[in-house]
């Protein structure tokens, strides 16, 4: 049986939640510092992409995978919504939006984690 490496992504994914739910309060807490401008951290599959992680044939039959193709990506620009004349980039509306987004995909990790592991349980006890 392979491994299953459900629990090693979601545990990264929380960490990434965790380092992003950072970012955006450090955003919050310098919403009125002149000059500072907004951060955020890449997008999580940009991280799962320097894993490395390679999809495995049981048979010559199965399709390779292709990787990404040219044009497929799509570039976001992390633009704020506006700057002050003090040059501050930071807008609490859009900080809050991603705070609610960060809660909210937490959540989801949770519980698809707490699903898996209620799933695994219940094989083991037959």
């Amino acid at each position: 049986m392979d491994q299953v490496y459900l629990f090693g992504i979601a545990s990264q994914r929380s960490s990434w939640l965790a380092n992003r739910q950072t970012v955006v309060a450090e955003n919050i807490a310098n919403a009125s510092t002149p000059g500072y401008t907004s951060k955020d951290i890449s997008s999580f599959s940009e991280v799962l992409d320097t894993t490395g992680l390679q999809l495995s044939q049981s048979s010559d039959m199965h399709l390779a995978s292709l990787g990404r193709q040219r044009g497929a990506d799509t570039t976001v620009s992390e633009n704020s919504w506006d700057v002050r004349h003090s040059g501050n980039s930071v807008m609490l509306e859009q900080e809050m939006l991603k705070a609610g987004e960060i809660s909210r995909s937490y959540a989801l990790n949770t519980s698809v984690m707490k699903a898996f592991q209620r799933l695994l349980i219940m094989s083991v006890k037959g």
